[in-house]
């Protein structure tokens, strides 16, 4: 009987999960982001490093953040029971906050002078402003005009938080236009300068690095779950646009016999070609310095993607999460705008709580999931965010749909 597979050892040395991943950027980059690989692979070992960010979660952050058993949704559903992990809880709203602090502590311990980073729904700007106020270091968010004009609130916290936001006015001037122009903004000056990747995505060593620095949800999870039922849960579900906050709690349970899965968005549907759904509809291909499944045409360029959460609408997606597809260790599955609406307002009338669009989707699938379960089984949804950003957004969303 062989062996079962520990997926804890990945990535390789050059930063591949199995065929995804690498470093495909200019040569001028190459000398920087080895110098970020050594300086993470040393400095994550350090008792001084660990201690401060363990300190920097517990007493700034708020962690451990809670579990949560949705009574009146899990009686509606009449299926399996839902539990949420509340990353909504932590300090800045959403699940960001836990690699942006290790990040900018990174960057200080490198000496850098400025952090720079790319935002969608505008979680990662704040998480990565709030981080540089924290440690007193200079912050620069490229943003999409479009989602700027989505997530005016975020905007605003950024800019009283102290960063210069600097709008992205090309291509769709979405989350893609805007990972654009901070790596050209980076590659200026990459000596004082740190670029702050926003989810498990990029060249390496930014999968790996973003993926450590989320695993707490998953330990966090786990620990927690066990101790109020004795048990494991079934099935773990978190939304994938990048795929961090997924990435971050499936490394919890990652070699549990339990099922793992991605949300991704369809949008508005797939014979519209209106979706970011990059491990249902893509195929291999190279975005962003790193190899992954992607939403590309025939000559290999990314193509157009939509969401209406900015959070999701990547047309790439983590390359631990293609290696674990490939697998078969988890499954990607699809929710469209109106289930992920639908799941947004149903779960802020049974539980109030009031989930980001993003994390939306991930209810949505779990709800769905749900009755395909016994009664006794158990579901965890990673509540990614909250949804404080989303209202006007939700408002436009209906008054589109005539409703």
């Amino acid at each position: 009987m062989s062996e079962p597979a520990n997926y804890r050892l990945t990535p390789d040395a050059a930063g591949f999960f199995g065929v995804y991943g690498g470093v495909h950027v200019p040569e001028c980059l190459v000398g920087p982001l080895r110098e970020v690989a050594d300086a993470y692979n040393r400095i994550s070992r350090c008792a001084d490093f660990i201690a401060e960010l363990r300190y920097i979660r517990k007493h700034f952050q708020g962690r451990p953040t809670p579990v949560s058993y949705c009574r009146r949704l899990s009686d509606r559903l009449d299926g399996a029971r839902i539990y949420l992990k509340r990353e909504d809880l932590n300090h800045s709203g959403a699940h960001k906050l836990n690699h942006c602090m290790g990040e900018v502590l990174l960057a200080k311990y490198m000496g850098k002078k400025r952090v720079i980073a790319e935002t969608g729904a505008g979680q990662h700007g704040v998480a990565l402003a709030t981080a540089a106020a924290y440690f007193g270091l200079e912050c620069e968010i490229h943003m999409g005009e479009v989602d700027i004009a989505k997530q005016a609130p975020n905007v605003a916290r950024m800019k009283l938080l102290g960063a210069k936001v600097v709008p992205v006015s090309f291509g769709l001037r979405t989350l893609k236009e805007a990972v654009d122009s901070a790596f050209t903004e980076y590659l200026k000056d990459p000596v004082s300068t740190l670029y702050c990747i926003g989810s498990v995505v990029g060249p390496h060593p930014f999968p790996l690095l973003v993926r450590d620095f989320q695993e707490v949800v998953g330990i966090e999870a786990r620990e927690q779950f066990l101790e109020m039922t004795g048990n494991l849960p079934e099935a773990v579900t978190a939304c994938v646009g990048g795929g961090s906050n997924a990435m971050g709690i499936f490394r919890g349970f990652i070699n549990d016999p339990t099922a793992l899965y991605g949300v991704e968005p369809l949008g508005k549907g797939p014979k519209t070609g209106d979706h970011a759904a990059s491990m249902t509809y893509g195929t291999p291909g190279i975005i962003h310095g790193f190899k992954c499944y992607l939403l590309q045409d025939d000559k290999g360029e990314p193509l157009p993607v939509y969401s209406c959460a900015s959070g999701l609408d990547y047309p790439g997606v983590g390359p631990e999460h293609c290696l674990l597809a490939d697998q078969g260790r988890a499954s990607y599955q699809v929710v469209n705008d109106d289930e992920a609406v639908a799941a947004f307002e149903l779960l802020s009338r049974l539980e109030g709580i009031i989930p980001a669009l993003e994390s939306s989707h991930a209810v949505a699938q779990a709800m769905h999931a749900a009755r395909r379960y016994a009664p006794e089984d158990v579901i965890i949804v990673n509540l990614s965010g909250r949804g404080d950003k989303d209202m006007d957004n939700i408002r436009q969303y209906k008054e589109g749909r005539g409703q």
